[in-house]
């Protein structure tokens, strides 16, 4: 009896543990996939750590840590990590406040009494959800300037704090490394050591992350994964930048395997308590109640209604995704040395593998008649301010916003809700009379009502002939290290903007370009002598660029 009852316990586990293997195996594959299809690459590559329940279940590198000397990537590479910085700033920060060095609602010229507020009471609170309204110094034009040039972090703060400031605190969230540069000198001058040393001694020799650092181009650092960047339809080693420029906002270094010592130090108050934890985790609000989906160094959305909590980085010749979701205790963290293609799009699809969620494609929808289609067609106006345009050609719908000129497929999975191909975003009708609809994917979710808003008549293109295409290829600087670089294929001409894809431009009339994929026109100022464009200026949005042709 006694063997039997053994037998039939072991035929149990074998049981239950074979699909678990097969789910196991197939994430893997999965994965492996979708890292194939973005990181296979003989230019540049990218490491991955994905860990469930604080097991790694996923530990790889795809493609080439040197380029030059055909080095393949290993998952022990170090990376810069750009503003994946700001999560260690704001634990020292919180680390500071639990030994009551400070307060998070105190100004900052109480530890910076020279900085000009302008009339403004600007909180550490405000630095830390990027809502000061301080300019932040990377979209100001004199960064060119000293971007090569090793700073001390008072110099670096000179360079932007006499900038007016974009808005009164806490009125808008807008994303800002001028914040992070400050607060960075505040751990400096409560400490009394320089942010390098804090964030060596208090963090990382702490948590054992032996393969972090402080950034630094002349450092031998082992295993350090070259940077590297597309220009002009080829790869070169990226533009050099001194890291005391992105400082306490984007200047550490690290591997998949630290920042994973890093996460779990988090989940488990090895750094900060339970209370400076949900402080960071915390989806903060301004005066106008709406929440700005950020808390200290770590954005909150959602994949599937299931809450996560997430950063990225982008540094020249690097990008960085890291994804955390609590609920499942799960890790995933992308490395890539190439600033061209952005890790963030796959690094939600593996999170969604990971805990068993999935993003439809189109071979998931269900068929319904062309009736049920048509009662969803029309103009909804959404609570961000955007209008939506549902429309109808044959059986299917389409999507697309006021301020783009790009129409979306949507396919049913009911007969009210709809998703986009291979993504996470879905539109969900309701009230066929009122007609109200919720759009909602990762990052977002929006309400909508019905609006009497007509579709915009489309521009009209004219042909232009390749000569005189050909005249406007080119380089042209919009900003310090920001570039459009003009192509032309064929009959075809494009813009590719940096660490952006290449686009296809529309003739309206010579010299003058319209852009199907975003509401934006690129119009061309022409030499009188020459014959030949000397600048472009970009308008989108409202605001005009002008970038002047440097090649």
């Amino acid at each position: 009896m006694k063997k039997t009852f053994i037998l039939n316990v072991f035929f149990l586990a074998l049981f239950i543990a074979i699909p678990s293997v097969q789910y196991a195996q197939n994430m893997e594959t999965q994965i492996d996939q979708l890292m194939n299809d973005q990181y296979q690459n003989d230019n540049f590559g990218a490491t991955i750590l994905v860990a469930k329940e604080g097991k790694v279940v996923f530990r790889k590198a795809y493609g080439k840590a040197n380029t030059e000397f055909n080095i393949d990537m290993i998952p022990e590479n170090v990376f810069e990590i750009g503003s994946i910085t700001k999560q260690f700033t704001a634990v020292g920060i919180l680390m500071l406040l639990e030994e009551g060095k400070l307060s998070l609602d105190d100004e900052i010229t109480k530890y910076i009494p020279d900085y000009p507020t302008q009339d403004t009471k600007i909180t550490i609170h405000h630095l830390l959800t990027h809502t000061s309204g301080i300019k932040s110094y990377t979209s100001i034009p004199s960064l060119r300037e000293f971007a090569r040039k090793d700073l001390l972090v008072t110099e670096l703060i000179d360079a932007f704090k006499d900038e007016p400031m974009d808005f009164k605190p806490n009125e808008q969230f807008r994303y800002n490394n001028s914040g992070y540069v400050l607060l960075g000198y505040i751990i400096e001058k409560i400490s009394g050591s320089s942010y390098g040393e804090f964030i060596q001694k208090r963090i990382f020799d702490k948590l054992n992350m032996n393969s972090s650092h402080y950034g630094s181009k002349s450092k031998i650092i082992k295993n350090r994964a070259y940077g590297y960047q597309e220009r002009e339809n080829e790869y070169r080693n990226a533009d050099y930048i001194s890291m005391t420029i992105p400082y306490a906002a984007g200047s550490i270094m690290s591997t998949v395997d630290d920042l994973l010592k890093w996460n779990t130090a988090i989940r488990n108050h090895k750094l900060i308590s339970k209370e400076s934890t949900k402080k960071a985790f915390t989806n903060y609000k301004i005066n106008n109640g709406n929440n700005i989906n950020y808390g200290y160094g770590w954005f909150t959305h959602k994949i599937k209604d299931v809450p996560v909590i997430e950063h990225g980085g982008g540094i020249f010749g690097y990008t960085t995704q890291g994804i955390y979701v609590p609920s499942e205790n799960a890790y995933i963290i992308i490395l890539t040395n190439c600033d061209c293609v952005s890790p963030t799009n796959v690094a939600y699809k593996i999170a969604a593998i990971t805990i068993g969620k999935t993003y439809l494609k189109a071979s998931d929808a269900i068929k319904l008649s062309k009736e049920k289609l048509q009662k969803w067609v029309g103009a909804y106006k959404f609570d961000d301010g955007s209008t939506r345009f549902i429309t109808l050609k044959g059986k299917q719908l389409f999507s697309q916003r006021l301020d783009s000129n790009s129409k979306f497929k949507i396919y049913p999975t009911s007969e009210n809700s709809f998703f986009f191909d291979d993504s996470f975003a879905e539109l969900i009708f309701s009230d066929e009379t009122k007609k109200q609809a919720i759009f909602r994917d990762n990052r977002v979710e929006l309400e909508g009502v019905w609006s009497n808003e007509k579709m915009p008549e489309p521009k009209k293109e004219v042909q232009l002939s390749k000569e005189t295409l050909k005249k406007y290829i080119g380089t042209y600087e919009l900003a310090p290290n920001f570039f459009i670089e003009i192509t032309v294929e064929g009959n075809q001409i494009f813009g590719q903007a940096t660490n952006q894809s290449k686009v296809e431009m529309f003739a309206e009339s010579e010299d003058n370009f319209f852009l199907k994929v975003v509401p934006a026109t690129i119009t061309f100022e022409i030499d009188e002598t020459t014959k030949l464009p000397i600048s472009l200026t970009l308008s989108q949005g409202g605001g005009e660029t002008k970038g002047k042709k440097i090649k």
